[in-house]
């Protein structure tokens, strides 16, 4: 299999990975009279990497939202975010109050997003899990989702939930304290409302020419493309 070849099966794979939340031109079910659009660009790693051979897989994904050649965020809805970072399966610092010998104190400790995974090969595969959208607002938007494809067709659906719950990083608690188990992300950007519908036609690239499924599987690939959601109203 060739990179370029490579390089498509990857929408297959990570195509959720990225969602996004607005986009006048995307038809999640029933989007039409609400809704926006907006470039992504991102990376996404996966372990094991993706081979010519079938096998479950995980992964996690970084991007910019409102980069690119188109710029700016597009939208219908006023007030909607312009900018922001997408995610899915990483850790995130997040500042919470400690328990430290009896007393407590405010720390910043790393808190696991839901990692996301999949099952598949470069020639097809599918995926779930949720990502989480930080505006340039400072708010949220979560995403649950599934991806399925194979070659250059893919599919990506999605719905924006109420929460995401990230689990604690034991060993980033700070020696002789405790901290919640748990920290829960809500999606408060009132511009997406839970229960309204994600789609994604996304392109995945290797990020290094010699990851070509054959003699060296996948690791990492480089995303480009563009992301919406919106409602029927």
């Amino acid at each position: 299999m060739d990179v370029r070849r490579s390089s498509i099966l990857f929408a297959t794979a990570f195509g959720a990975a990225a969602l996004w939340a607005i986009g006048p031109g995307a038809t999640p079910a029933g989007a039409q009279p609400a809704g926006g659009a907006c470039q992504l660009q991102g990376v996404a790693n996966i372990s094991p990497p993706l081979s010519s051979t079938a096998q479950s897989f995980a992964y996690n994904f970084t991007g910019a939202l409102g980069t690119g050649t188109m710029g700016s965020c597009q939208s219908n809805i006023a007030g909607a975010p312009t900018t922001g970072t997408a995610s899915a399966g990483i850790q995130l610092p997040e500042t919470v109050t400690l328990t430290c010998g009896g007393s407590t104190t405010t720390g910043t400790v790393l808190y696991q997003e839901p990692i996301p995974q999949g099952s598949g090969s470069c020639g097809s595969s599918t995926t779930a899990g949720v990502s989480l959208t930080t505006w340039g607002d400072g708010k949220h938007t979560v995403v649950s989702y599934n991806t399925t494809g194979a070659l250059a067709a893919v599919v990506l659906q999605g719905t924006v939930v109420a929460s995401m719950t990230l689990t604690l990083v034991a060993s980033s608690v700070p020696a002789g304290c405790t901290a919640p188990a748990t920290y829960t992300i809500s999606s408060d950007e009132p511009a997406f409302a839970a229960g309204e519908g994600a789609l994604a036609p996304l392109t995945f690239s290797p990020t290094t020419q010699d990851q070509n499924c054959v003699t060296l599987g996948v690791s990492s690939a480089s995303i480009n493309g563009v992301v919406g959601i919106g409602s029927a109203q």
